[in-house]
């Protein structure tokens, strides 16, 4: 969350002092190659709505906002769509703060006080709308949580809950009975410090899933006055003031004792650079078969870390290009998703920012570098005044092009009193793919686009089955908004369900290329990416015109496993099989 400007004409990371109005001018100028590389208008909007008040949930983010404007207050929380209980609908579970003094003593863990600060855990029933089981679940939580990551660590065939917070992280193992148990303790992933987004990955492809939790900046309660020294116009300190911060990895060790055990083992894995981490997701990206991961980091550079096939990774931001912008400067680094966007094999990179800073794309060149793409795809020109947290890939329109949803709001409240053109409170925005470079068709979107929030963690999935990919948002100390993806049109699409056996049950890491008539298409399975959520681990696939596709499989025990002619508009499940098979026909059922 960056607060301090730099000035594009200042090369290679130097911090310049700008005054206010030589700054908004700057942030009122768009790149004149911004301009001249944005696609056409497109035509082609999509159609959400809200429907989070007729859905049943109610939930309310508590940031307690002081007037000592801790950094944790800025935070937000993380919001989770997975299907806890198995019945084949898609829950919903929040991650909430807890109360803080002002002053709040150096060295106090916050802690829950009662219902109003409980993370909360909705369930899906039959005909759509949430029931708030989070008592029944045993998931009121403890402490200030920030995060939340989903994954099946024991291979038992249930959805288990990571929840990170300013304190360190709670393990929840899911019973299979609709209640979990908190197993941080003898799991040994308690950590500490200020924790936020979290993956769940297979490290060393054992079939167990392993974890990696960010870490932002040391930090404690100190009284650091940042701002002007008036009144209204304290702000929240930039991150430069704190210093940076390893991750934690956990090796999956297996059953001990009962209980599975992690051991961390950041060193060893190579994933130790310290960093000021906010957003997190995984794809292969140099094509070797085996996940790598991307961290996005505020302020500092961001950071790849390259698998080397053997359990450990190598950091290589800077050689791959994803390090800085295509002025070679930091920006504040939050959100992140890994995906193909144009449909070439290679998975390509955007990281969200704040204003003045543009979204950051990086295209996959197929060399192990990156190009940086922000100007080229449009986005630049689009994002100029715009600050953005959680962010996906989607196709809302199952063209087969991955379009954008952004959920957006500056971290600082009182930012309009310097720069009136930039809004703490923002609408989301949905840019549109055109095989071409993305347009902004958000005002053409709903009403929903033209409702100003604090935005911060966002989770897509087809909540309701019906093949189009829906959106949940939480907000900075405000309500969580239900969107709900309508829009109308005329093309297929493919939902796909894989159980891996051999693999890691979740199969988080398996690759999956569709095949129609159109060309290609490229999918990781992960329930990682966006700020400080989990998505769907079920892939979507827009299929256009075409009511079949072919897919090839690569799971991540190496098998590959290929289906012919599979039909479309249904969500298939697909087992991983023991050995390779020869290619098979599968289709719908009735």
């Amino acid at each position: 969350m960056r607060r301090v400007c730099r000035a594009s004409v200042v090369l290679n990371l130097m911090k310049c002092v700008v005054s206010p109005r030589l700054l908004l001018a700057l942030l009122l100028t768009v790149s004149a190659d911004a301009i001249a590389q944005t696609p056409a208008k497109t035509s082609s909007p999509g159609t959400f709505v809200e429907v989070t008040a007729a859905s049943g949930v109610s939930f309310q983010h508590v940031a307690s906002h002081t007037a000592k404007k801790y950094l944790l207050e800025t935070m937000g929380s993380g919001v989770a769509m997975f299907d806890y209980d198995n019945d084949g609908r898609l829950d919903l579970f929040f991650a909430n703060g807890a109360p803080l003094s002002s002053p709040t003593p150096k060295g106090t863990i916050p802690q829950k006080s009662g219902p109003r600060d409980w993370n909360r855990l909705y369930h899906q029933k039959a005909d759509g709308t949430f029931e708030d089981v989070t008592e029944k679940a045993g998931l009121q939580g403890m402490g200030y949580a920030l995060g939340v990551a989903v994954g099946d660590y024991d291979n038992d065939g249930f959805e288990d809950l990571l929840v990170t917070g300013y304190g360190g992280s709670h393990l929840y193992h899911n019973n299979g009975n609709g209640t979990f148990t908190d197993v941080t303790a003898p799991a040994g992933v308690a950590g500490g410090g200020f924790s936020t987004s979290a993956a769940w990955i297979d490290l060393d492809h054992d079939g167990r899933l392993d974890l990696v939790v960010l870490r932002y900046v040391q930090w404690d309660f100190d009284d650091i006055w940042c701002g002007e020294h008036r009144d209204g116009y304290r702000a929240y300190c930039h991150p430069d003031i704190f210093p940076a911060i390893a991750p934690l990895v956990y090796h999956n060790d297996g059953v001990r004792n009962g209980v599975t055990h992690f051991t961390e083992i950041g060193a060893a894995s190579g994933i130790s650079v310290p960093a000021k981490g906010l957003g997190i997701a995984i794809a292969d990206y140099d094509r070797d078969g085996y996940p790598d991961i991307v961290i996005a980091n505020d302020s500092m550079l961001e950071h790849l870390y390259r698998n080397k096939g053997n359990g450990t990774f190598e950091e290589v931001g800077m050689t791959a290009e994803i390090a800085v912008d295509g002025d070679g400067r930091t920006y504040a680094g939050m959100g992140v998703d890994f995906a193909d966007y144009n449909n070439d094999g290679l998975p390509d990179l955007v990281i969200t920012n704040l204003a003045s800073q543009k979204y950051a794309m990086y295209a996959n060149n197929g060399d192990g570098s990156f190009s940086y793409a922000s100007y080229s795809t449009g986005l630049a020109g689009m994002t100029q005044l715009h600050s953005g947290w959680g962010i996906r890939f989607m196709d809302y329109d199952n063209d087969g092009l991955k379009d954008l949803l952004v959920a957006q709001g500056h971290d600082l409240d009182t930012v309009e009193l310097n720069f009136s053109a930039i809004h703490y409170r923002e609408p989301m925005m949905l840019a549109r793919n055109t095989g071409h470079g993305f347009v902004d068709v958000s005002e053409h979107s709903g009403e929903v686009f033209k409702q100003a929030w604090v935005g911060r963690g966002m989770a897509l999935g087809d909540l309701y089955n019906d093949g189009h990919v829906d959106a949940v948002v939480s907000t900075n100390d405000g309500p969580a908004h239900i969107l709900r993806n309508e829009t109308v049109h005329g093309n297929h699409w493919l939902g796909l369900n894989l159980v891996g056996h051999r693999s890691n049950r979740d199969a988080i890491g398996a690759e999956v290329k569709l095949v129609t008539t159109r060309g290609p298409q490229w999918e990781t399975v992960s329930t990682a990416s966006s700020y400080l959520s989990a998505s769907d681990k079920r892939l979507h696939f827009g299929l256009g015109a075409d009511t079949t596709a072919s897919l090839e499989i690569l799971w991540p025990s190496g098998i590959r496993q290929t289906l012919k002619d599979v039909a479309a508009d249904q969500i298939l499940k697909v087992d991983e099989p023991s050995e390779a098979p020869a290619p098979s026909t599968t289709r719908k059922a009735n």
